[in-house]
């Protein structure tokens, strides 16, 4: 049998559902609600707290609550890839019009807001061991944020690791006044002589970080999908590894495998 809460936040369920409390409209008071549920307000308070695990609202604190805005849907699979690849040898003006962001949410470049911040680490034992490397590698960490310029926050969280010694022939590779570049990285790899044979993509799902709650907007619950992805050139080394934190509630990851008939 339901708790009273678990009827009072399926009463608020189906009214935001049904459109009668549209996104981005402010809830009443707390004590309104529980006024006219004929509740207690810790009972309201746990309503509320149902709907927020949900994602269905979106808690303010000292403004209220809000029926949340439907965020942005990011669809990633894994023939973006090849996408990538076939326009890094484009021409800069075919490059310019459409990113793998564009490519993944359906939105414009004008659309978006993007971040990247770039420093020199040096390689741990994890990336040491997956570019083949000696600990202490010098590495060139790229962290990129992109979001709708209408959310106050990203796609995802995407860390980029290059190893300096392979790229240091293009000092622009190393200026983040640079990004978003034309092409993504396949293209600057181009620049300086790397073609890419295969992208291995591995796929795992945790609870996020307080930090990674905080600056994806997630409500509790809420998984977050870690996809590390390792560019392989065609004399088969590791040149590339990203690591990408990708709210749960918002993307999808969609493979296709093309199989060979009989």
């Amino acid at each position: 049998m339901a708790k009273q809460y678990e009827r009072i936040a399926g009463q608020l369920r189906e009214r935001i559902r049904a459109g009668e409390l549209k996104p981005g409209q402010r809830l009443p008071a707390e004590t309104a609600l529980a006024k006219e549920h004929r509740t207690s307000l810790p009972t309201m308070r746990d309503a509320l707290a149902l709907l927020l695990s949900e994602g269905l609202i979106d808690k303010k604190h000292g403004v209220g609550n809000f029926v949340r805005k439907p965020r942005n849907l990011v669809r990633r699979d894994n023939a973006r890839h090849q996408w990538e690849k076939d326009r890094a040898r484009a021409g800069e003006a075919e490059r310019q019009t459409t990113g793998a962001t564009e490519r993944d949410t359906g939105l414009t470049i004008s659309d978006l807001e993007f971040r990247a911040t770039f420093a020199d680490v040096p390689a741990n034992e994890d990336l040491a061991e997956h570019f083949g490397v000696a600990p202490g590698t010098l590495l060139l960490e790229r962290i990129y944020r992109t979001n709708h310029r209408d959310e106050d926050v990203p796609f995802n969280i995407a860390r980029s690791y290059l190893v300096r010694d392979m790229i240091v022939a293009n000092p622009a590779l190393m200026d983040p006044s640079n990004e978003p570049w034309p092409g993504g990285t396949q293209n600057q790899l181009h620049t300086v002589g790397i073609e890419l044979d295969r992208v291995v993509e591995r796929v795992t799902a945790r609870p996020p970080t307080v930090e990674e709650s905080e600056e994806l907007g997630l409500q509790g619950g809420v998984a977050v999908i870690v996809l590390r992805k390792t560019s392989i050139d065609t004399n088969g080394r590791v040149v590339e590894v990203s690591d990408v934190v990708l709210p749960g509630d918002r993307t999808e990851l969609i493979f296709t495998t093309n199989l060979a008939r009989w």
